[in-house]
């Protein structure tokens, strides 16, 4: 369940697809948006951008990835292209075409999407977006992240490793977020879906970005510990995609639950632009 605009808690609704189902929440009306949370994250992570954007006009779709949350851990295989082949099935089921917001990996699947069904996608907006393999590191450290993440402490790892991306300002309520994306994983089958999300390889969506059509917004916090250089890495994202960029200070990874107020300025500002022209 996850918190409405009123707050009031709101059950899941459900989407079929080949290997499980996908949880999401939809609230509001107007334009959709549809909401996208990293790896290891939960649609909740949204619960302070998702209530904004209601306000604002549009109509929130926020989802939980396969093998995350409210959705099946029963999928045969996890990652950028399962995600974006989700993303469409979702866009279809709910009404297209329309915003895309995507978090860490799931910008990758964001991009994807928007390059292979450009009639679902109105506009991308990519939050500390992994659209690229790490340039900053090795193979070898990039094995021994997989190792960490991927072996039998996973969970105990992320645990502690979740609270490093938030550098910066963390939300008030970071413990009580925090202590529900370990329960969640605790479930049985999901720290085997995490373990198979954290395989995921970015080089499909780098490939990808060339194809993109749709207007896009690359927000980037200004600590974000996941980029050696995160403003040259959003500089790197928005020549590639010919996007506007919004740098959030005291931010990390998860800007939007970080700084949601000035987080969700730049991108409803950027939505109504698009808006303005469509």
């Amino acid at each position: 369940m996850v918190n409405t605009a009123s707050g009031r808690k709101q059950d899941p609704r459900y989407l079929t697809v080949d290997g499980g189902r996908i949880a999401y929440d939809l609230q509001g009306e107007g334009p959709l948006v549809l909401l996208l949370p990293g790896m290891g994250e939960l649609r909740s992570s949204y619960r302070f951008l998702a209530p904004q954007l209601v306000e604002a006009g549009y109509q929130v779709a926020a989802v939980d990835l396969r093998g995350h949350g409210d959705s099946d851990p029963t999928f045969d295989s996890y990652g950028d292209v399962e995600t974006a082949s989700d993303i469409a099935a979702l866009l279809r089921h709910v009404g297209s075409p329309a915003v895309v917001v995507g978090n860490s990996m799931s910008a990758a699947s964001a991009v994807i999407a928007a390059a292979e069904h450009p009639e679902l996608t109105e506009a991308l907006v990519l939050i500390g977006p992994f659209v690229r393999n790490p340039t900053h590191v090795s193979t070898f450290q990039r094995l021994l992240l997989r190792v960490a993440l991927g072996g039998p402490w996973a969970r105990a790892m992320w645990n502690a490793y979740l609270p490093t991306l938030y550098s910066g300002r963390k939300p008030d309520d970071f413990e009580h977020y925090r202590k529900t994306v370990l329960a969640a994983m605790k479930r049985p089958g999901y720290t085997k879906a995490f373990k198979l999300t954290t395989r995921a390889d970015h080089e499909h969506a780098e490939h990808a970005l060339g194809g993109v059509q749709a207007p896009s917004l690359v927000v980037m916090g200004h600590q974000d510990p996941d980029f050696a250089d995160p403003a040259a890495e959003a500089s790197w994202v928005s020549n590639a995609l010919g996007s506007a960029i919004a740098i959030v200070d005291n931010a990390g990874h998860y800007p939007h639950a970080q700084q949601p107020r000035t987080t969700g300025d730049a991108i409803i500002g950027f939505l109504r632009n698009v808006h303005r022209h469509a």
